[in-house]
């Protein structure tokens, strides 16, 4: 998947945070640590140092949602986790994204705490995250 391929789709599925360009999907994988996963619809990009994770962005177009892209990307998400040698990861994601964050709680994250007006919304208002967060300890699996 390209850069721009990323970026349209990044687009239609985000406004807040504001959508990433394609100059800035190839800096960031350009960058050591960050790797890709993909499907022809979607993708996420993580990175992984000394054991410690995070899972940066997730984006299905919404036209291929609701068929299981964003499980099985989960899913080989928590298989790089191992590969790496990952023990924790984090995770942002608006609080009242409720799609996104029943995703990650059937996928095995956990609520960590509120980062209170995380987001700044396009029309100025601020909104709250949670911090998620997944244990890949070695007795997860």
């Amino acid at each position: 998947m390209t850069p721009a391929q990323m970026a349209a789709i990044h687009k239609q599925c985000f406004t807040t945070p504001r959508p990433w360009r394609a100059e800035e999907f190839a800096e960031t994988l350009a960058k050591k640590f960050y790797f890709l996963l993909h499907e022809e619809q979607g993708f996420l990009i993580g990175r992984v140092i000394a054991g410690e994770a995070e899972l940066t962005t997730i984006a299905v177009a919404p036209a291929a949602r609701r068929q299981g892209i964003a499980r099985r990307l989960m899913a080989r998400f928590d298989t790089e986790m191992v590969a790496r040698k990952a023990e924790i990861a984090h995770l942002e994601v608006a609080l009242d994204n409720h799609a996104a964050h029943a995703l990650y709680l059937a996928s095995g994250w956990q609520d960590s705490c509120i980062r209170d007006n995380y987001y700044r919304h396009p029309d100025g208002h601020r909104s709250d995250a949670v911090l998620m967060m997944r244990d890949y300890g070695p007795d997860i699996f």
